[in-house]
């Protein structure tokens, strides 16, 4: 029998206890947290698209016409004529022949992992891979192994050892989402090929953020070439869901085995139109990713200047490392008695000893929030 007073007790007292706690958003960066106004500096809606006024009238038309649930399995009655607009907008978005949408980017990464490989497979993943790339290789029954965090020698050394394996998987963050760090996916990319291995990679941050028109990670190297490029709709597209774009046949063969795909009820209409409709957008309104890339740039500079140790990485996501829990959270609390959102990060969801604050930029963001949260954290922290 499960004792959970004494589990939740541990938890306590080890500054790990999480808790749901409401969020009513008013704005990309504005809401009210636990009936406190607050500007919101842990949100992944990096272009704000979540209220962009074409996006919500596309999924009001979609609701008004379909209705809202998506109401069966897409390879029985749930798929639509939206969902082909969407894959066909993702495909071109993305530069490959085909894409597949998924209920969420954790379901895309377990279906696909599970799809393309087997017990007579290896998978090698960057350490800091995220949860759901993680759990998806643990569940395809392959081998797998951990790469040291970028490292492309030790990925090399594991690939020379794992040559009786029918098929070698490299897996990959392009973006890592606690630290907001890229992925070398030219040289991943180039030892794939050297070694005949598949390289799966999850753009989820950089996707809408990152290359022209929001292509993604892979558009800011040349010559990469990725066999899977996953993402969501969830985070600059401002929907809900996730994707693999590709070869249309190994599409095809996903569609045919990927258990979270076969098995789950298709997306509701509505974030399929809304979810379209943010593609365009960033084709149609490209300044929302430079208005996003400026505000980047200012943050991480304004923070160096402030004596914080940030990379300059053109991504918005920033951590600031406290390293216990204990501080964390006080300088989290402090935070948000100022008026501003940004939750304490602690293990699991990072490794021991690098428990942060992790901030999240916005295009939508204004400079005098930027520097008066820089103003406020270099305060919570001295005094934490």
């Amino acid at each position: 029998m499960i004792d959970y007073k004494y589990e939740l007790d541990l938890l306590k007292k080890s500054n790990l206890y999480r808790q749901v706690r409401d969020y009513e958003p008013v704005s990309p960066v504005k809401g009210v947290f636990d009936g406190k106004q607050v500007i919101n500096f842990s949100t992944n809606d990096y272009l704000g698209f979540s209220h962009h006024p074409l996006v919500k009238v596309a999924a009001k038309e979609a609701l008004e016409r379909y209705g809202f649930g998506g109401t069966s399995s897409r390879l029985l009655s749930g798929n639509s004529s939206g969902y082909c607009e969407l894959e066909d907008e993702l495909a071109r978005l993305k530069e490959t022949e085909s894409a597949l949408v998924f209920s969420s980017g954790y379901m895309t990464n377990i279906g696909v992992l599970n799809s393309i490989s087997s017990k007579n497979d290896i998978i090698l993943a960057d350490r800091l891979s995220h949860a759901s790339l993680i759990d998806g290789s643990l569940l395809s029954r392959a081998k797998f192994l951990r790469y040291r965090h970028l490292d492309v020698d030790h990925l090399e050394k594991e690939l020379k050892e794992s040559s009786g394996f029918k098929r070698r998987i490299i897996v990959t963050d392009s973006v890592f989402s606690m630290d907001g760090d890229i992925a070398p996916l030219k040289e991943l990319s180039s030892i794939a090929h050297k070694y005949d291995a598949i390289l799966v990679v999850d753009d989820a941050h950089g996707t809408g953020v990152l290359g022209k028109d929001g292509t993604g990670s892979n558009s800011i190297f040349d010559g990469c070439n990725i066999d899977y490029q996953i993402g969501t709709l969830s985070k600059a597209l401002g929907s809900m869901g996730g994707f693999v774009a590709g070869k249309k046949e190994a599409l095809e063969l996903i569609t045919n085995k990927a258990k979270t795909l076969i098995y789950t009820t298709a997306l509701p209409p509505s974030a399929i139109a809304a979810a379209c409709a943010s593609v365009k957008l960033l084709r149609d309104e490209p300044f929302w990713q430079k208005r996003l890339g400026d505000k980047v740039t200012y943050m991480r500079r304004k923070l160096v200047s402030s004596g914080f140790a940030v990379s300059s990485d053109p991504t918005p996501i920033i951590p600031i490392v406290l390293n216990d829990p204990e501080t964390t959270q006080k300088v989290s609390r402090a935070l948000l008695d100022n008026g501003f959102l940004a939750p304490a990060i602690r293990p699991p969801s990072v490794p021991r000893g690098t428990s942060r604050i992790r901030i999240t930029i916005s295009a939508h963001h204004t400079h005098e929030q930027l520097d008066d949260f820089v103003k406020s954290l270099s305060n919570s922290v001295n005094d934490a």
